[in-house]
């Protein structure tokens, strides 16, 4: 038990600081690593504190602390996946209003400079 909670705090250590470093080199953007974060610190936190892990393992029902410290470290990356899905979900629907609004005015400057260039042809 106690090898796989070294393990959790480590990787959640680890996590941490790839987070820090890729905030500080401009990889990610500040908003977006606070969810990382909160998780490296949540998972941190449980690996760190038996009685805590305990209590929250007795609530779900899992009679092994370890594996309710697996369920919950999933559960809080299925929220940040979700989160950013959602994020990249918005971008897409605005990306592709922007590219139609970028063809409505590429339509409109090419039928303005075709009328100013027909009347003086004639």
């Amino acid at each position: 038990m106690e090898q796989l909670l070294n393990a959790m705090a480590i990787f959640s250590i680890g996590l941490f600081v790839i987070v820090l470093f890729s905030v500080r080199r401009a990889h990610i953007r500040v908003e977006y690593s606070v969810s990382w974060l909160i998780a490296a610190a949540t998972l941190f936190v449980l690996s760190r504190s038996s009685a805590l892990l305990e209590w929250l393992s007795q609530r779900v029902g899992i009679t092994y602390p370890p594996l309710a410290l697996l369920l919950i470290a999933s559960g809080v990356f299925l929220v940040v996946f979700y989160r950013f899905s959602i994020r990249i979900s918005d971008l897409k629907d605005a990306n592709i209003a922007l590219a139609q609004r970028l063809a409505i005015l590429e339509y409109q400057l090419h039928a303005t400079h075709e009328s100013k260039q027909t009347p003086s042809q004639g």
